[in-house]
Order: structure tokens, then C-alpha cells, then sequence
């Protein structure tokens, strides 16, 4: 129990835990949709954890130092929402009888952004377990990066709800396997343990040893605590604090607790109640108010927000002292807590960007990716790095690269992170590290498998997190490892995914702007890398400036003027990313032997640049003239940039194994069928 806790007595825990019942069936009778059978048999859970050990302000739902609290199995949202109303977040009653409206607070599923006190988004059940690993790595590596003797400034807890549902899910797996490993002990998963799931009774499709797994994974492990005795959750939640390792904490209960019909059974999972079994449980709970309505002395009971202003004024008396002995230190943890950049980043671009240009060097992007992040780590302390065990192919780490591990004295700081073959897990993780703030994560694998990370990147870019998702071996440049590993849809595909910024940049320079945009972004970002060696592109100022815009004119037509219609039949645009850009480039002297002017457009971001302003995207791309575009992937995304009278040169299906020039000569992947293609189109036009 908190200090702050111990200081009043006990409250009672019925009432407490029957307000949050009542609320959620409230609601989701209200929006006539919803799952009121979590929140009805986790309520006496909820009680212990929020009123005896969680550590938050209502005040200020943004104070560095609060406890961290996922709804893993999101779909009881109601209960958080309870719990966020009663305990005195800015989350009026109104919000709660809204539940499920449009714009309203109160979303179906939790979204951090959009209630206060949320922490991260849930719903895909597991991603929520894999998001609070995250956090609850950021904040042992941060109190052992910022934390002194005497002066203690990061000290917090990461508190986690998940159901059968959330560990039946692989990611759970892959999170709390790397939770053990690293010994993560701020962690605490409670488990609700109620064996009903959507379909029904879950022994028969989920008959796991749940504790021995977790105790494999190297958790402490609280087995069948009742979960509707507030007490014996507590005793639970205080012998996790103590145990040295991550805890699970397996919570029996009884879903839908307290519907004299329904409870115990899947009809409660995911639908309301109804009016007379609403009543019923009204009179089975002895609760006599109406609908949304809370007596005064029970909200006192849980109006959490002196005790949350208390405990942060003892932080802030703490971290003034901390200022005064450390000032460096305490003006970076605000820095970096708060998500700024460095003073001088504008001037690290600058000068990264002109070395990258005078270096003039033709490399795998990969390689000039990895020459990126050396000159960024020096730069940004918060960088914190990783791969799922491609370290050596992703080439995500530097020489000053610190390996994070785990001995018996427990996590050992650094700012790189083996994952191991989890890639999803990687990827939900980095997202949870972004939404605790003080780190810029990212991680490396194959683009072929960000496939296993697909639902994690769509979370990011709801989430808005600044998390940099590194994909090396971008095509079927990637060669012998034949189709299995050969990128063709995937750059398409993740392009296709709102508010995810996809960079493929074709040499050095570019992937050193694509670095800093991703660094610069709210929001998460794809670095698509090529594995084999690609030619530096020459390039004058103003087209290395431009580049931030995602697309940009790298070779002109050779008066630089734009073309008439009289002209148009002799003139042609070449669109290009990444390996193929040099295609395009390539193409040139054939097309102007043949008597066709060719522009040369990269375009390493399609999503950055299709936020420009319609003059810059209408002076890159004039109208009018004849479009080819080339990329070694599928051709259809291209369409909306070339028209259905323009060309794609591409390729709509799966690579074979041989290498890489080959592949492109065998797949027509080529200058040749640039020329070709460029032909076809200006003859049509003209």
C-alpha cells in the first residue's frame, strides 16, 4: 500500500466496486452495444489496484512519475472509463452516458489521445501487454540513466489487465517472454481468469497451464487469488513489489458478477444486459440509485485527486533537490520526458545531410542507414535501437552501441536491444516505449516480415507514436533467399496505412533526411532499405532541402522550363524510389537519343510528398505530360500518380531465387524497359 494510501481507512470495497459495475452496464445499455461482462467481474480488482496502489494525479494525467495502467482486454472499456470519472480525470458524466458516439470521450475500445488518463490504445487483444512491456523498459532504463544516490526521480510502476483472450494471442508470448528475460520487476499483469470468452466456455479450445507458462517465461507467479476479495488482491499487488521479476497475478472471478441471469456465462461477454436484467442486478447488488447515478459519499470514496497532487508535490520537492545537485541531468530528463528534440538538431540535419553529400559514397542503403544512426546516436541520448535478431543484416547497431541485458542484479542499462525473433512483439513493444516517453525506439527486420508486425505498425500510426520501424532487403534485390523473402507488395501495402509515413530512399543522402524526418515526426515512420549496394546520386543544394517534401525533381528536362502542349508528345516524367531510381536516371540518354526529354522524379516518400501544397505536387508533376513510374514491386498504388494512360514499370508476382541481377534482368526490372515504357506512353499521347 502507498503511503498516501495508508494514511485513510479502508473504504468499503462493495460499494466502491458496485459503482464501477452499475456505470458500465449504464452505458452500455445507453449506446445498446458494448462488453459489460469484464468490467462487472473485475471491479473488486479494479478497486485494489486504484484506490490502494496505483500511483496518479487526475490533475495531471501527463506527470512523468505516475504508475502506468493498461486495459489490455480493451473491450471492457467501460471499467477504465469508470475508473477514470470517479477517481476525478476530466471525464464529465455526460461522456459516460456517450459512450460509443461519435466524438464523443468515451470510444468503444480505449484511445490514448482522445480520453484523459488513457494510456495507450487497446482493443487487438495482447498489444496492450506488449505496449506496458515497453513501458515498463523505458522506466528501469531511465531511472538507471537519470536516477543518483540519494536522489530518486524515476520510480514507477507499469499495471496491466488482460484476459484469456489477450493470452491466447501470440504476442502475448513473444511480450512476456522478453519481460522475463530482462526481469522487468515494475511489471504486474492481473489476470482475469474468468474461463468465458466470446464463443463460450474457453477449456476447450484454451486448456493452458497459464501459471506454469508464465513461471517458465521467469515471472513471479500469484496463483487462484480470488478476484472479487479486494483484499486478497492487495495482498497479491504487495507481494509483486517485492518479487524481483515481472508478476503475474491470476485473478479468479466470475464474468458478468452480479447479473443474477447472465453472470458466469459468454451472453454477458459483448451485449447489454437489457432493461429487466438491469433490473434484476440492481436489486441483486442492493443498488437502489437510477441510471448514471452515484451517491455523494461513494464518489468521495474514490476522488483520488488530493492523494494523486500529494504524491506529485513529494516528486516535484524531490526533483527540485535532484535540479540543484544534477541540473544537466534534470534539464535533459524534462527534455526528453516531454519529447523534444536537442537545441541544436537542426544543425546535426544540416551537417549530417552536407557529409552525406560531400562523402559522395555508393553503398547498401542499409549500410548508409547504419552510417545515419552513428552520427544521430552521438546526438540524441534517447535513441534506444534493436532488431529481431537480424542485428548483423539490419545493420541497426553502432559501434558505440550498448547491449541491454539482464543479470542477477537485474536489467542493465544500454541503447540497444536484442528482441529476438519477435517481430510483432518488437513492434508493439517500441510503441509502448514511444507512449511512456523519454526514448525515440526503433527496430530492424526484414520488409517481408513486417507482415507478423502489420496490426502493431496500424496501431502506431493510430496512436500517433514516434516509433521508426526499420525494413531492410526492401525487394527482390535481396536475391537468393528466393520468394519468401523478397519484398513485392509490402511497400504498396504499408503506404496504404493512414498516418504512416513510408520512406524508400535511393542512396546515402537521402536515407540521412529520411533518418531526420522520422526523428522529427509525431507519429511512426517505415525506413525501407535496399540490401544490395546502390549508386550515389549527384545533386545540388536545393534538391537535398526538397527531399524533406518526399518528392522532388532530380533530373530536368533540359531547359527546365515546363513543356507546352505542343510539346508534351516529346516529353515524359520518370517516377522512381529507392533501388530504381537509378533506373530511371539510366534511361535518360536512351529516351533523348530517341528524341523524348525525360524528367526524373524521386519520390522516397509518397505520403510526405501527397501533403504538399498542390503547387509543389503540380510544379514536381506538371499535368499534361506523359507519366512512368518505376518501382520493383506491385504497380497498382502507382496508378494514382501516373493515371491509367501512364506506364508502371513493376511487378505483380513473387520473386524467384537467384541473384539480384539476374532477377531484375529476368523480371525486366531494367533501363531498357524504362525506355520502353516511356515510348509506349508519349506515343499514346501524342
Amino acid at each position: 500500500m502507498s503511503a498516501v494510501a495508508e494514511s485513510i481507512a479502508i473504504p468499503d470495497t462493495r460499494l466502491m466496486a458496485d459503482a464501477l459495475r452499475m456505470l458500465a452496464i449504464d452505458a452500455v445499455e445507453a449506446a445498446k452495444s458494448g462488453h459489460p461482462g469484464m468490467p462487472l467481474g473485475m471491479a473488486e480488482i479494479a478497486v485494489a489496484l486504484w484506490d490502494r496502489h496505483l500511483k496518479h494525479n487526475p490533475r495531471n494525467p501527463a506527470w512523468p512519475d505516475r504508475d502506468r495502467f493498461v486495459l489490455s482486454n480493451g473491450h471492457g472499456s467501460m471499467l477504465l472509463y469508470g475508473l477514470l470519472h470517479l477517481t476525478g480525470y476530466d471525464l464529465p458524466i455526460d461522456e459516460l452516458k456517450r459512450f460509443r458516439q461519435l466524438h464523443s470521450k468515451t470510444p468503444g475500445h480505449p484511445e490514448v489521445g482522445v480520453t484523459p488518463g488513457v494510456e495507450t490504445t487497446t482493443g487487438p487483444l495482447g498489444q496492450g501487454l506488449a505496449n506496458a512491456v515497453g513501458m515498463a523498459l523505458a522506466e528501469a532504463l531511465l531511472a538507471r540513466e537519470f536516477n543518483r544516490p540519494g536522489h530518486v526521480i524515476v520510480d514507477h510502476r507499469t499495471y496491466v489487465f488482460a484476459g484469456d483472450g489477450c493470452l491466447m494471442e501470440g504476442i502475448s508470448h513473444e511480450a512476456a517472454s522478453l519481460a522475463g528475460t530482462l526481469k522487468l520487476d515494475k511489471l504486474t499483469v492481473l489476470y482475469d481468469d474468468n474461463g468465458i470468452s466470446i464463443d463460450g466456455h474457453v477449456a476447450q479450445w484454451f486448456n493452458d497451464d497459464t501459471p506454469a507458462r508464465f513461471a517458465a517465461y521467469g515471472w513471479h507467479v500469484v496463483r487462484a487469488v480470488d478476484g472479487h476479495d479486494a483484499d486478497a488482491v492487495d495482498s497479491a499487488l504487495q507481494e509483486a513489489r517485492t518479487a524481483g521479476r515481472p508478476t503475474l497475478i491470476c485473478c479468479r472471478t466470475v464474468i458478468g458478477k452480479g447479473s443474477p441471469a447472465k453472470a458466469g456465462t459468454h451472453d454477458v461477454h459483448g451485449a447489454p444486459l437489457g432493461a429487466d436484467e438491469i433490473a434484476n442486478t440492481r436489486r441483486a447488488l442492493g443498488w437502489p440509485h437510477p441510471p448514471f447515478a452515484i451517491p455523494a459519499d461513494v464518489r468521495a470514496l474514490w476522488d483520488a485527486r488530493e492523494r494523486g497532487e500529494m504524491a506529485e508535490a513529494d516528486w516535484s520537492r524531490r526533483f527540485a533537490a535532484y535540479r540543484k545537485h544534477y541540473p544537466h541531468e534534470a534539464a535533459e530528463f524534462e527534455r526528453r520526458t516531454q519529447g523534444v528534440l536537442p537545441a541544436h538538431w537542426r544543425d546535426t540535419v544540416r551537417a549530417m545531410l552536407r557529409d552525406a553529400d560531400s562523402a559522395a559514397q555508393s553503398v547498401a542503403i542499409r549500410k548508409a542507414s547504419q552510417q545515419t544512426i552513428a552520427v544521430l546516436a552521438r546526438a540524441l541520448p534517447e535513441l534506444l535501437g534493436g532488431s529481431a535478431d537480424l542485428t548483423g543484416s539490419n545493420l541497426t547497431n553502432w559501434q558505440a552501441a550498448i547491449d541491454i541485458h539482464a543479470d542477477d542484479a537485474g536489467l542493465q542499462g544500454g541503447n540497444y536491444l536484442h528482441y529476438g525473433v519477435r517481430e510483432f512483439g518488437m513492434s508493439a513493444v517500441m510503441n509502448g516505449i514511444a507512449l511512456h516517453r523519454g526514448h525515440v525506439a526503433f527496430g530492424g527486420t526484414f520488409l517481408t516480415f513486417s507482415d507478423y508486425s502489420r496490426n502493431a505498425l496500424r496501431m502506431a500510426a493510430l496512436m500517433k507514436t514516434r516509433s521508426i520501424f526499420v525494413f531492410t532487403h526492401d525487394s527482390i534485390g535481396l536475391g537468393e533467399d528466393g520468394p519468401t523473402h523478397q519484398s513485392v507488395e509490402h511497400a504498396a501495402s504499408l503506404r496504404l496505412i493512414p498516418g504512416l509515413d513510408v520512406w524508400r530512399p535511393c542512396d546515402t543522402v537521402e536515407t540521412a533526411r529520411a533518418w531526420a524526418s522520422a526523428i522529427e515526426r509525431e507519429g511512426p515512420s517505415c525506413l525501407l532499405l535496399s540490401r544490395q549496394n546502390l549508386p550515389f546520386v549527384t545533386r545540388g543544394g536545393e534538391q537535398i532541402d526538397a527531399i524533406e517534401r518526399g518528392g522532388y525533381v532530380l533530373r530536368d528536362w533540359p531547359d527546365a522550363s515546363l513543356p507546352t502542349r505542343t510539346q508534351t508528345h516529346s516529353r515524359v516524367v520518370l517516377i522512381a524510389t529507392g533501388s530504381e531510381v537509378s533506373l530511371a536516371l539510366d534511361a535518360v540518354a536512351p529516351l533523348a537519343e530517341a528524341g523524348i526529354a525525360a524528367r526524373v522524379v524521386s519520390m522516397p516518400s509518397t505520403s510526405v510528398f501527397d501533403r504538399q501544397p498542390d503547387a509543389w505536387r503540380d510544379a514536381v508533376l506538371p499535368r499534361g505530360v506523359p507519366r512512368v513510374a518505376v518501382e520493383a514491386g506491385v504497380r497498382a498504388l502507382w496508378r494514382q500518380y501516373v493515371g491509367l494512360e501512364g506506364g508502371v514499370v513493376g511487378i505483380d508476382t513473387f520473386g524467384e531465387s537467384a541473384p539480384a541481377g539476374a532477377l531484375f534482368e529476368h523480371f525486366k526490372l531494367t533501363a531498357q524497359a524504362v525506355v520502353d515504357e516511356a515510348r509506349r506512353v508519349t506515343q499514346r499521347a501524342a
